[in-house]
């Protein structure tokens, strides 16, 4: 068995003693610390969700406000912590984490270089980017409504319900196409009349049949117009182009293209017109004459 001296024994006691006494005289201290850093999450969530309300209003810009609020949010909940513990005499532990997270920060950039990068990426999109909240986009293959644009990600909310999450980086360095920035986007459709008909009468049915499609736009900047478009095997096409307004791309900008569709083959129809189908031309060589054709008999039952 092993005895313990008596003054190791005393030794012990006296160091629990003193860090027991140390503990109780730095309660007030801690408790004020954890009060600072409780105070900051609250004060840090409040004003960042005051802040949000205040520069959508000023802004209108859904986006930028919720980047900002959180932002701000963050940077207030990080000096909480540090008064925090500062005030519960831990300022050492403090520097050290700082300190450490820095150095941290050097080592781990190269393995989550992604990472910061997205986030970068992200500050600039929140001041300059091309879209806003809802805006019909094409990100790459990604086709969408923006509906968020977080610290690391741009999350897209495609037609047939799927949820897409864009690293910022790549919103930033690829191609960004906006179907909705001006509100103003121009279909086109190829009809086929016969060769018979008469194309510049065909060409003013096509025209009045769109002045009275009421979701057609026409203004001084958004001409329709119809163009002779090729010598097909059986028809002359013609091509239909014409503004619709995007403000609810993509389902009313459809909608509104199938409508000027139908109506302008009916108003074609009305009007004597004839959109005949492919012909197939059969041609005999050699020295075959005739094409021999056998009609079936139809046989009726008593």
């Amino acid at each position: 068995m092993i005895f313990q001296e008596p003054n190791q024994i005393e030794d012990i006691t006296e160091a629990t003693n003193t860090y027991y006494t140390t503990f109780i005289k730095q309660l007030p201290g801690i408790g004020f610390g954890l009060l600072l850093i409780i105070l900051g999450v609250l004060i840090g969530s409040a004003i960042g969700n005051f802040l949000t309300k205040k520069i959508a209003k000023r802004t209108h810009d859904p986006l930028m406000s919720r980047f900002l609020g959180k932002a701000i949010k963050f940077i207030i909940i990080v000096v909480a912590i540090i008064l925090g513990l500062k005030a519960a005499g831990l300022g050492a532990i403090a520097t050290g984490i700082f300190t450490a997270a820095g150095a941290s920060a050097l080592i781990l950039g190269f393995a989550f270089k992604d990472i910061g990068e997205n986030f970068i990426s992200g500050i600039i999109l929140a001041f300059n980017r091309p879209f806003n909240i809802n805006d019909t986009v094409e990100i790459g293959a990604n086709f969408g409504k923006v509906k968020a644009l977080e610290f690391r990600y741009t999350k897209l909310k495609t037609f047939d319900g799927k949820d897409v999450y864009i690293p910022n980086s790549d919103v930033l360095t690829k191609p960004v196409t906006n179907y909705t920035e001006d509100g103003f986007f121009r279909w086109d459709f190829i009809i086929g009349i016969a060769y018979e008909d008469n194309i510049d009468a065909a060409k003013k049915v096509v025209m009045e049949t769109l002045a009275k499609e009421p979701t057609v736009i026409e203004d001084d900047l958004h001409e329709n117009f119809v163009i002779e478009d090729q010598l097909a095997t059986s028809t002359v096409n013609l091509k239909v182009f014409f503004w619709v307004d995007t403000t609810d791309f993509r389902k009313m900008a459809l909608i509104t293209k199938g409508n000027v569709v139908r109506t302008i083959k009916e108003a074609l129809e009305e009007h004597g017109f004839y959109m005949p189908a492919d012909i197939q031309e059969i041609k005999l060589y050699g020295g075959q004459k005739e094409f021999p054709v056998r009609l079936a008999k139809e046989t009726h039952s008593d």
